[in-house]
């Protein structure tokens, strides 16, 4: 049985990761491991942190400001759940990455608060690949539109895309749409994949994989 809280677990899913980039003909350095603290005790979290791991996934602006200000400096810290519009001022400033950049108004407000901190985060938008409408992220067919909108319009520079695909469906032609838009917009930043898939993310081109429950265990 993997303790979930001991660096085992980090050793185990570093070595799946290597293995599936591997597979799929990439080098194995070409895949970061997002771990996914989210909700996660810090007494689970801490021992990852304390065997090397530094990217580290939050869900909630004043959640990730709590835990990891006193350490903020030792991180690569990214936004992965939802943002409002109304904590873009705080996400701006606190986050290296934002993954969840899915919507007119909330791209304006970034670049308004870029302009203002003279800080850029590295962007990531989000697709809705399943178009699941209690989902968040941008259609499909609108994404192509939407990421010429951030970068024309409002001056952003986006980094990549983000999904997260319908549990009820295989993830692969999900990562495979994903990977589409990426390539023809010029985008060669994805993160995309978890615990229960991230081999198969890796396989169709994933740069990032968002893991938790393998790493931590199950959230309370």
């Amino acid at each position: 049985m993997t303790d979930f809280n001991s660096p085992t677990a980090l050793d185990q899913v570093l070595a799946r990761i290597a293995a599936a980039a591997k597979a799929a003909g990439r080098h194995p350095a070409d895949v970061a491991l997002t771990a996914v603290s989210k909700m996660q005790p810090w007494e689970r979290v801490a021992p990852v942190l304390a065997a090397g791991q530094k990217v580290f996934g939050e869900n909630r602006v004043q959640e990730a400001m709590e835990r990891w200000t006193a350490r903020r400096g030792e991180i690569d810290l990214r936004l992965i759940g939802p943002l409002q519009s109304n904590k873009a001022r705080e996400a701006v400033a606190f986050f290296d990455v934002i993954e969840t950049v899915d919507r007119e108004k909330l791209a304006r407000v970034l670049a308004e608060e870029v302009q203002r901190a003279g800080r850029a985060p590295r962007l990531y938008i989000q697709v809705n690949t399943g178009e699941e409408p209690q989902k968040a992220g941008v259609a499909p067919g609108e994404a192509d539109g939407f990421i010429a909108q951030c970068r024309g319009e409002f001056g952003l520079t986006i980094e990549g895309l983000m999904c997260i695909p319908p549990e009820a469906e295989p993830p692969a032609m999900h990562f495979a749409l994903l990977a589409q838009i990426a390539q023809r917009n010029g985008l060669k930043k994805l993160s995309m994949g978890m615990s229960g898939d991230f081999e198969i993310a890796i396989a169709h081109g994933a740069t990032n994989v968002r893991v938790g429950s393998a790493l931590f265990g199950a959230r309370a």
